[in-house]
């Protein structure tokens, strides 16, 4: 559920570095980034995961829903820097097919299917191998899960070969296939930004839980935007997103008004949801900075009701 483009030759790390907020230049080879690409008015085009191969070779992974967004949004920032569209900046979305494979026990279950060492490998890193058999696959200690384990892209075509084995690998583990629900929830659980819910086009990274990728300080990277989230940190922030426990009963989603004890709407919720993992209703919410400040009582609207809620800080749940 997942894109995938590629920027190589001698102009693909300036433009990495112009198109996205964090710094490129501190990737070596083998290494990922989590990053995410400005708009030009403040806010967020999408998140995204950048792989360097080589200084001038980089592979990236966009939002599925984002695919035709980001492709022409980067497409216009490559032609006017004079890359070749599908040969400096490409779009192999439709090549690729990915598997997430989470939890504590993912990498000693995939350690069967590649003769590669995968269970030492550092978070964040990747490793480009023969897996099951199939070569040229590439393997990162990735996930939106916050549960370890990897991401496997695998050629379209080979993918339920792939899926098979994987199975076949797991098995003795109890592996289980997951939805995107699932998915959902453990991200919220870890804290994790969803394009959409804490982050789009009118949320500053800033203002999101995304202020770490933010490199400010980079000298080399002078990204779209940079100058007015610089302008943004200095003048202070009117908004921002926020995690929120449940003290009432009752489930916050995605649009539902977020008050103050007066029933002032004060913002609205981005995600919510109950969490298996702590026994609580959980949520976030970009609401007035005012009340941002962990420990605040918040209300949120459910069926005409205001229901309190306390802002807490994320994750949610550590395990």
């Amino acid at each position: 559920h997942m894109g995938e483009f590629r920027a190589k030759g001698p102009m693909a790390k300036q433009f990495m570095q112009y198109c996205t907020v964090n710094d490129v230049a501190a990737l070596s080879d083998g290494k990922v980034q989590y990053t995410c690409l400005p708009n030009g008015k403040g806010g967020i085009v999408d998140d995204m995961l950048v792989y360097r191969i080589a200084d001038d070779h980089y592979f990236m992974v966009p939002n599925a829903a984002n695919i035709d967004k980001d492709w022409n949004w980067m497409s216009q920032i490559a032609d006017k820097m004079g890359m070749e569209l599908g040969k400096d900046f490409v779009n192999e979305s439709e090549q690729w097919a990915q598997l997430a494979v989470q939890g504590p026990n993912a990498l000693k279950a995939m350690q069967k299917l590649t003769s590669e060492n995968i269970v030492d490998m550092e978070y964040y890193t990747f490793k480009i191998l023969t897996f099951a058999g199939i070569p040229n696959i590439i393997l990162s200690t990735t996930g939106y899960t916050g549960a370890g384990g990897c991401e496997i892209y695998i050629p379209k075509e080979k993918a339920i070969e792939v899926w098979n084995a994987v199975f076949e690998a797991g098995k003795e583990f109890g592996i289980m296939p997951a939805g995107l629900g699932c998915r959902d929830t453990l991200r919220l659980e870890k804290g994790f930004a969803l394009y959409g819910h804490e982050m789009d086009d009118t949320v500053s990274p800033l203002e999101a839980p995304l202020a770490f990728i933010v490199k400010l300080k980079a000298e080399n990277n002078n990204f779209i935007n940079k100058e007015l989230l610089l302008a943004q940190k200095a003048a202070g922030f009117k908004r921002k997103v926020v995690g929120f426990e449940m003290i009432d009963r009752g489930i916050a989603r995605n649009g539902y008004e977020v008050c103050n004890a007066e029933g002032k709407k004060i913002g609205e919720v981005r995600s919510g949801s109950p969490s298996p993992s702590t026994g609580k209703n959980i949520g976030t919410a970009l609401i007035c900075a005012d009340y941002a400040k962990t420990g605040t009582e918040i209300y949120i609207k459910i069926r005409e009701k205001l229901l309190k809620a306390v802002t807490v800080k994320m994750p949610f749940y550590e395990g």
